[in-house]
């Protein structure tokens, strides 16, 4: 794991992204933060051109987003025209859409249409697909969860993966067995941890809940992850001091960087 692979997901800061005025002033507080990149996700109505020019004036890259599943069916020209723009080849789903959910042949069906789109992706504009998930994937159709359905159903050169790995543990599976799972399918990972407040399962900063990171970016660093992405759902602190948290967490792991 290397600083410069460290990154935070703007849906995390997504109450200060709604703007141009406001984005502007979030990139330049992450970067002074520290962080060297940024997931797109969450922002507001902001031409394509003017967060490509905020982010090179904070100095950040774009390493990756999420985009709604109707652009992905219906837009493919216009999402590589923005990737291309922001030079950035990660294109996220950053949920599978409600129709598909709740049965075996949900799942399948998905996996069809968004396999031919991730092949699309691959072949026609040499970007990369990448599915994030949640814990509902790890809801048992016969002997198969949700999540093992769409590895098993997509092309493993053209379908990749962008684990949330505290989703996964919510979901009941192993977070670093699923890491070795998708080995060479995930070139993007999202980090949270997870605690216990007063009894509830809550969002943590890394290193603040019960996650065994050192197992986790250990695996990720096997397995050859890219990017390591920063996310947090909600923070019960200010959200520029929770992902400033992880960010030193993580950095006091990168060999020879002192947090």
């Amino acid at each position: 794991m290397k600083p410069e692979n460290l990154a935070v997901q703007l849906y995390t800061l997504r109450n200060f992204t709604q703007t141009e005025e406001s984005l502007k002033d979030t990139f330049n507080k992450v970067a002074s933060i520290g962080y060297r990149s940024a997931q797109v996700s969450g922002i507001g109505a902001i031409p394509h051109e003017t967060v490509k020019k905020l982010a090179d004036e904070a100095g950040l890259s774009i390493c990756a987003t999420h985009v709604p599943w109707d652009r992905l069916a219906d837009d493919l020209e216009g999402i590589a025209e923005q990737h291309r723009l922001w030079n950035c080849r990660y294109v996220g789903l950053g949920s599978l859409p409600e129709s598909y959910r709740g049965s075996a042949e949900g799942y399948r069906t998905f996996a069809k249409q968004a396999n031919e789109i991730a092949l699309k992706l691959k072949n026609d504009y040499d970007l990369q697909f990448v599915y994030h998930n949640h814990h509902f994937e790890f809801e048992k159709y016969g002997d198969k969860t949700g999540l093992e359905i769409l590895f098993d159903e997509t092309d493993p050169a053209a379908f990749g993966f962008e684990l949330d790995l505290y989703w996964v543990q919510a979901g009941g599976g192993d977070p670093v067995e699923w890491i070795h799972k998708v080995a060479g399918r995930m070139q993007v990972v999202h980090f949270k941890d997870m605690a216990i407040v007063s009894g509830k399962q809550v969002f943590a900063e890394i290193g603040e809940g019960n996650m065994n990171y050192e197992a986790l970016i250990r695996a990720c660093d096997e397995t050859g992850v890219e990017w390591m992405v920063v996310e947090q759902d909600e923070c019960r602190r200010d959200p520029f001091e929770s992902v400033g948290i992880s960010l030193r967490y993580l950095l006091g792991k990168c060999e020879g960087v002192k947090a």
